[in-house]
Parts: C-alpha cells; structure tokens; sequence
C-alpha cells in the first residue's frame, strides 16, 4: 500500500511491523517455548501499541479512506494477528501456505473438467495434504503409502498419530 499511496502513517505502521518482523529474525529455528517467550515479552508490547495508535489514527481518518480501511482491517483481526504470540511453532506471517497455495489459483483452471463436484473436493483433499506433507518436511507419497496400509490396523482414538507433523513410518 505504502508504493501506491506514500503516506506518512503508513509509513510509521510499516516500521512497527519491521520492528515484529526483526524479533522473528532473532528467534528463527529456535524450540518453540523460546519463541513464545520472546514474543510474550518483546512483540506482545509492540502489538499491543501498535492497536492503541491504529485507533488513534483512524479517529482522524476519512472513513472512506484506504488507509482508514487497512486499519479497521488490521484492528478487526486482532485476535488472528496476534495468534502466534502464544505458540511458538506459528509464523508471524501466512506466507509459506500462501506460497504453497500459489499451485492451487494457477491449476484452477484445468480442474475445471475434474467429473463433478465430489470429484474435485477429494482432489482438493488429496493435494491439501501433500502441501501438509510437504510443509512438514515429509515425502508425500511415503507418507500416503504408509497411512493407507496401517491405517485399517490403527485405532480410531489415535488417528491423528497419521498427522503428517506427528508421522514417523
């Protein structure tokens, strides 16, 4: 937003989130109650000052304005926003799933012609948790073949041991 219309409050908010992003450098590849930690202590403050002069700012805001709406957007997901304070193994930001979606938008058309409606949700399914694999670092065909010949034996109560993130063959 900042390249289409310079403002100086945007420019302020941007440098509040390089601050965050700067405190995510710090504490990458680190065991997930360090970054908890971290973010309790340094990000949950810039978070939370952040909120206090967005609603400062869109006090003085035109409604109507895109800078009035990018702050009503970001103070009416908060609670989203500040999710990954809380949990360690969370990303500040979206941008891995974004990237790993990005095959999705550009396949969209060609699954147009997938047969029907039930088809395609068991396509969606099948290719949303090869991502998960993928995003957990797990070969997805091994994993596949792996869970189709235990999961007959398994018991139903510990079905979410075949979670790609929990997953040992």
């Amino acid at each position: 937003m900042l390249e289409k219309s310079p403002s100086p409050i945007a420019a302020v908010a941007v440098v509040q989130i390089a601050e965050l992003l700067a405190i995510e450098r710090d504490i990458k590849g680190a065991p997930p109650e360090e970054p908890r930690r971290i973010r309790q202590s340094r990000a949950v403050p810039k978070l939370e000052a952040l909120r206090v002069w967005l609603e400062t700012q869109n006090r003085s805001l035109s409604s109507d304005s895109n800078l009035a709406q990018a702050c009503c957007y970001a103070l009416d997901r908060r609670q989203a926003i500040i999710r990954y304070c809380d949990d360690g193994r969370l990303e500040i930001s979206n941008n891995l799933v974004e990237i790993a979606l990005r095959g999705v938008a550009l396949e969209r058309r060609n699954w147009m012609f997938v047969g029907s409606m039930k088809r395609g949700e068991a396509a969606a399914l099948f290719y949303s948790l090869a991502g998960t694999c993928r995003l957990n670092g797990v070969e997805p065909e091994a994993w596949f073949t792996d869970v189709i010949e235990r999961i007959g034996n398994h018991s139903i109560n510990r079905i979410d041991d075949f979670l790609p993130w929990k997953w040992q063959s």
